[in-house]
């Protein structure tokens, strides 16, 4: 076998000859010498430094951060909002110390959406603005006495939401940052946008009409959204899918009873969903 030790040991002596000494445990005297030796060229480094190194104390509170507290720093707000409409998204979270006069919180807006307004404009000693392509817009405290807390319950951005935008999608890039007079940051986070559901419509039978029959129910949703149609006690009538030009239609399962009926359409596609408005009709003859 082998001998995989290392390093090796010296071989002991194959003869019984006592007048050669045998090789006893070194003495520990060299090795605490070299310790000395180190320790004292550690000690003569340190006198060399400047006395601004030499003397350094521990690293501050919040070193490589903004500052300490990491709590302060989430900021965050969620809307949902149809495309080509407007939604507002409300900014909250800050948790740190009051801010003097001239901290602002700017919203940078998420792609597929624009901000259109800050509401709380000109209210509380806030004055709000809004980029020119709308990529963006600004709250600043101008308040001349006192600080703005900024821990509020909510500051709300308006942002308009793509015509083209897909339901159920959620739009990337949203930010948000705060910070102090001096353009320091204070707090960060951002935003989440969710596209949502447009409402479908009932359009066949109109509302208020007198019918005959309602063998065929009708009317327009988001293109391959499934539409259920309910009916004031929310019990399912039918249901389809809506074509590419957002046409949908079905047949009641069982015939609608006659007099006064209300019936409305639900709309589901990609996660999100969405209830039209009722329509009240009236059939006079049960459908066949």
């Amino acid at each position: 076998m082998t001998d995989r030790t290392f390093p090796h040991e010296p071989s002991p002596p194959t003869t019984d000859d006592t007048s050669s000494p045998r090789p006893g445990p070194p003495s520990p005297r060299p090795f605490r010498q070299r310790l000395g030796l180190l320790a004292a060229v550690l000690v003569a480094g340190t006198a060399l430094l400047p006395p601004a190194v030499a003397s350094a104390g521990p690293l501050p509170s919040g070193f490589g951060s903004d500052f300490g507290d990491v709590s302060v720093r989430v900021l965050g707000g969620a809307a949902t909002i149809v495309p080509g409409r407007s939604g507002l998204v409300e900014i909250g979270g800050y948790r740190g110390a009051a801010l003097p006069a001239g901290s602002s919180l700017r919203l940078t807006a998420p792609a597929g959406a624009r901000v259109t307004g800050t509401p709380l404009a000109d209210a509380a000693g806030f004055q709000g603005s809004v980029a020119t392509d709308g990529a963006s817009g600004t709250y600043t405290y101008v308040r001349d006495s006192g600080a703005g807390s900024w821990r509020d319950s909510g500051y709300p951005f308006a942002l308009a939401v793509d015509a083209r935008a897909v339901p159920g999608t959620r739009l990337p890039g949203c930010t948000v940052l705060l910070t102090d007079a001096g353009g320091r940051r204070r707090a960060s986070g951002g935003c989440t946008v969710t596209v949502g559901m447009p409402g479908p419509t009932l359009t066949e039978p109109a509302g208020g009409t007198f019918v005959s029959g309602a063998g065929r129910l009708a009317g327009t949703s988001y293109p391959g959204a499934r539409v259920t149609v309910l009916d004031a006690a929310e019990h399912r009538v039918c249901a389809g899918v809506a074509h590419v030009d957002g046409a949908w239609s079905c047949t009641p399962n069982t015939p609608l009873p006659r007099g006064a009926n209300r019936l409305h359409a639900s709309a589901a596609f990609n996660g999100v969903s969405a209830v039209g408005e009722d329509v009240d009709f009236t059939v006079t003859a049960g459908t066949a």
